[in-house]
């Protein structure tokens, strides 16, 4: 096994399905594998320098016990990153199966008129996002998501705690940023504090299986991508010890009833 100067696997979560970049590999580059293995946006990285190869007698021990290390943290680090990056599906089926969620096929998001929707997002979405990231997470991907935090730089916290106050307590619907159908409500079963905590951990806003609506939300049986029943990518089911945890970009659930 050849490891270049450096191996940096770093792990982090989009809501996303698998990213995988390879830089390019040279005495001096470094071998960069990318993978959600939930969708916290903190990197993992373990780093292998190079066996710069010492001749003299008196580093010559080290030298072996430095190279004989590095080869296994070499190996371990690609066995993980492999199975991070292509998770045995019985065992993602298993952790599914746990829950209430409702599948979907993979033709859900087969191309269509823009994109995998039939249409842009709305005009004005709510909570202050972008309506050009909106469109791009929305219709013209799969892979990517938002930056993690990204619900915490726009007045997403604020408007939330407003309107369940206002409502004496009741959940708020958040719906589809193209068709406007509504996906998820929440806090159910729990308290806005909660709520916001737990997505404030992850980086995304996050729901649990009795805050999905089950008849406009398809979980993909091949990736666990979370998807509209019209096409539009919202995120990630990425179970825990809790059960189903729904990793969903904030753009994709800022749409408007209608």
């Amino acid at each position: 096994m050849v490891v270049s100067k450096f191996l940096l696997l770093s792990i982090f979560c989009s809501d996303l399905a698998t990213v995988q970049s390879f830089s390019s590999i040279s005495p001096s580059s470094s071998l960069i594998v990318t993978s959600p293995v939930n969708d916290e946006s903190r990197l993992l990285a373990h780093t292998i320098p190079s066996n710069d190869v010492d001749e003299s007698s008196d580093n010559l021990h080290s030298q072996r016990r430095s190279f004989l290390a590095n080869i296994a943290s070499a190996t371990l680090a690609i066995t993980a990153s492999t199975f991070i990056i292509n998770p045995p599906s019985a065992y993602a089926r298993a952790a599914f199966e746990n829950g209430q969620l409702v599948y979907g096929e993979d033709s859900l998001m087969s191309p269509k008129s823009h994109g995998t929707t039939e249409e842009g997002v709305q005009p004005n979405l709510r909570y202050g996002v972008s309506n050009k990231l909106a469109d791009k997470i929305c219709s013209y991907n799969r892979m990517f998501a938002e930056m993690g935090g990204y619900f915490e730089g726009v007045p997403f916290e604020e408007q939330v705690r407003k309107l369940v106050a206002d409502s004496g307590g009741q959940p708020v619907t958040f719906y589809d940023s193209v068709s406007g159908k509504p996906l998820f409500k929440a806090p159910v079963g729990r308290s806005v504090d909660a709520f916001i905590s737990e997505s404030k951990v992850h980086g995304w806003p996050s729901f649990r299986d009795e805050e999905v609506v089950w008849d406009n939300v398809r979980v993909l049986r091949s990736s666990g991508e979370t998807v509209s029943v019209g096409g539009t990518h919202l995120g990630h089911n990425l179970p825990d010890g809790s059960g189903n945890r729904y990793c969903i970009n904030l753009v994709s659930i800022a749409g408007n009833p209608v």
